[in-house]
């Protein structure tokens, strides 16, 4: 088919006019476009600079420093100290082996550390700094920061670390801190964003623990310039964070260290109260342990040989322990019974040495009976005999409820883990959890302290420190926070008449103080200082009639785990009570023997403010007593102000 000239021309015309049309809307198009990059680069400009500048600066948190810990005179007893570590950038510092090998020229790595950092750099980006060697001296640091030049992507850094000085004395009440781990980030709905910075040390244990939100303090900021892949090119500028609250506790790091000396390498705790305002002076636990260790990575070996040690160092016998409190519990059976107007203080009740009741036979410590005895006597022999009978009168639910308004069977809130409520049984009690009815063998065992009664160190110094002021004292343990007093609880005066009181108090001196006094032979002989006490002895097996026959056997002819617990309560000075004292010794035998004496050098340790004298114990005990401070590992302490002079 052939075009002619007409067909062509006409040809042309449609394409000239399509190619206009596409022409203007390109032309179009490329306006809008110019009009909107004009828009994006000049009236956006700013927002869209600030948008590039968020992406390219990144904000990262700073541990603040935790507060300190200090006693009630100022010693510190948790600090923060100086703790140089050295870091490893992996891209920088190239194979991971040869890197270790060079550093361990000059820092002492095992072959376990080497394995341990390896799996960490391993494990992190290759632009994030890791940490490989910590706690190393200012030798150590500085010979790797002399050998930079060979030690690629190695850098030396100084941080913050928690000491604490005392160690062993203030373990159980100061506790610990260690790494936040994923069971501790697991208990928490809202969690702190510095729990998240890499080995962030919160308390694990203690004061520590209980009291970490005032000690941890806030964070600081610091904004740094990271690249595309997040690796860190400058730091701009940086926001200090607020340090963690200054806290004071009321212990006296003096008496604190002297308590735990004299417990020695028993399994024990004691406990001194103020009976007038409730400051715990000192709380001990024996035998006890190193918290630095657990700050540093306690090693396999040495929790193991914490967590098998049968006298259970890692627990703070004073508030978990509970035991049966023996005789101790005598005053609380007392004081309901002349309450509820059963007995008098003069009356007396017969003791042949036993009592049958439903077919058995409850027996007095003494086989062959104290005779007739009152209230003072029954106290300052401890008859047993003496507290079945009135018991019985009264009734368990009566004894319950004094024992309640003593402070035993309560939870005190002292800011220590696992702070244990004991138990003050009474008939209710063991239908709910026994399903079972409250007999009268029940509440002969109840009322000396034996039986389903349980109760803490710190709760029988509670129930003394009642006692001994006729106020419904509690314990305290933080004296103040960041400078901030913290008020004591109100002592209100004890429902219990003032009299009845006075009696109890009269039988407690008795026991310490009178020649047939259980606990004579550790009276005190200086006037002002004379305590009153009460001896505990709380059986942890059955004695069978048959070994009963046979003769009872002694404690030290019994494995250590068999034999009685030993106890001892008492106040001072006895005209105008200071403190309270309680020791617990498990497994010590009579608490005459084992618990009294200690009980009598912590007292005196406490109200002299230093070593006591020796004129304040007896003339024959003397030199004993001088041995046994000489060998006591006691630290250089100056005298606590007490107002007193050494006899």
């Amino acid at each position: 088919m052939r075009y002619t000239p007409k067909d062509i021309e006409a040809s042309s015309r449609k394409i000239t006019r399509r190619g206009l049309i596409l022409g203007g809307v390109q032309v179009g198009f490329m306006s809008v476009l110019a009009l909107r990059m004009r828009h994006m680069q000049v009236d956006q400009a700013d927002q869209y600079r600030l948008l590039a500048e968020e992406n390219r600066i990144n904000l990262r948190l700073l541990p603040p420093s935790r507060g300190l810990i200090f006693d009630r005179n100022g010693r510190p007893l948790a600090t923060n100290e100086q703790n140089y570590r050295i870091v490893v950038v992996r891209e920088d510092a190239g194979d991971v082996d040869e890197a270790l090998a060079r550093i361990a020229h000059f820092v002492p790595m095992s072959d376990d550390d080497m394995e341990r950092a390896k799996r960490e750099i391993l494990r992190r980006s290759p632009f994030v700094p890791v940490t490989i060697a910590d706690r190393l001296t200012w030798d150590e640091v500085a010979e790797v920061a002399v050998n930079a030049p060979a030690l690629p992507g190695v850098t030396p850094e100084v941080g913050q670390s928690r000491a604490y000085p005392l160690s062993e004395d203030f373990a159980h009440i100061i506790g610990y801190v260690g790494p936040v781990s994923d069971y501790d980030l697991s208990k928490l709905e809202d969690p702190d964003p510095l729990l998240q910075i890499p080995r962030f040390q919160i308390g694990k244990n203690g004061v520590e623990a209980r009291l970490e939100e005032q000690l941890r303090g806030s964070a600081g900021t610091k904004r740094i310039e990271v690249n595309a892949v997040g690796r860190v090119i400058r730091e701009l500028d940086r926001t200090p964070g607020q340090a963690g609250a200054n806290v004071q506790l009321t212990i006296d790091h003096g008496l604190q260290n002297f308590m735990r000396a004299r417990l020695g390498a028993e399994s024990a705790g004691a406990v001194v109260m103020d009976v007038k305002n409730g400051d715990l002076l000192g709380i001990a636990s024996a035998p006890s342990f190193d918290p630095n260790k657990f700050v540093r990575g306690i090693s396999v070996a040495d929790y193991r040989e914490l967590t098998e040690n049968p006298y259970r160092p890692l627990a703070n016998k004073t508030v978990q322990g509970t035991y049966p409190p023996g005789s101790t519990f005598k005053m609380v059976t007392a004081l309901a019974a002349l309450e509820e107007g059963v007995i008098g203080p003069d009356e007396t009740v017969y003791c042949p040495g036993f009592v049958e009741k439903g077919g058995r036979r409850f027996h007095c410590w003494r086989r062959g009976g104290h005779g007739n005895v009152d209230l003072v006597k029954s106290l300052e022999q401890s008859c047993d005999v003496y507290y079945y009978e009135i018991a019985e009168r009264v009734g368990i639910d009566k004894i319950a409820a004094m024992a309640r308004r003593l402070g035993l069977g309560e939870r005190h809130d002292v800011p220590l883990p696992a702070v244990a409520s004991g138990l003050a049984p009474d008939k209710a009690w063991k239908r709910e959890t026994r399903g079972a009815d409250w007999v009268v063998g029940d509440t002969l065992n109840a009322s000396i302290g034996q039986g389903f009664v349980l109760a803490s160190p710190l709760q029988i110094a509670v129930m003394t420190a009642r006692i001994a002021s006729g106020r419904a004292v509690a314990p305290r343990l933080v004296k103040s926070i960041d400078g901030i007093e913290q008020a004591a609880a109100p002592a209100e005066a004890l429902d219990i008449s003032p009299t009845n009181l006075e009696h109890i108090r009269q039988g407690m001196f008795a026991v310490s103080n009178n020649r047939r006094g259980t606990a004579y032979r550790t009276r005190v002989v200086d006037d002002a200082m004379r305590l009153a006490g009460k001896t505990g002895t709380s059986q942890v097996r059955n004695i069978t009639a048959a070994e009963r026959a046979q003769g009872v056997f002694r404690n030290e002819d019994l494995p250590w785990e068999r034999r009685d617990h030993a106890l001892f309560v008492a106040f001072a000075p006895y005209d105008a009570p200071e403190i309270a004292v309680s020791v617990v010794v498990e497994h010590g035998g009579g608490g005459s023997t084992a618990a009294a004496p200690i009980a009598r050098d912590i007292a005196l340790r406490a109200l002299y403010g230093e070593v006591p004298p020796l004129s304040a114990y007896p003339s024959d005990q003397r030199g004993q007593i001088q041995a046994l401070f000489r060998d006591l590992p006691l630290i250089d302490v100056t005298p606590t102000p007490t107002g007193r002079t050494r006899a």
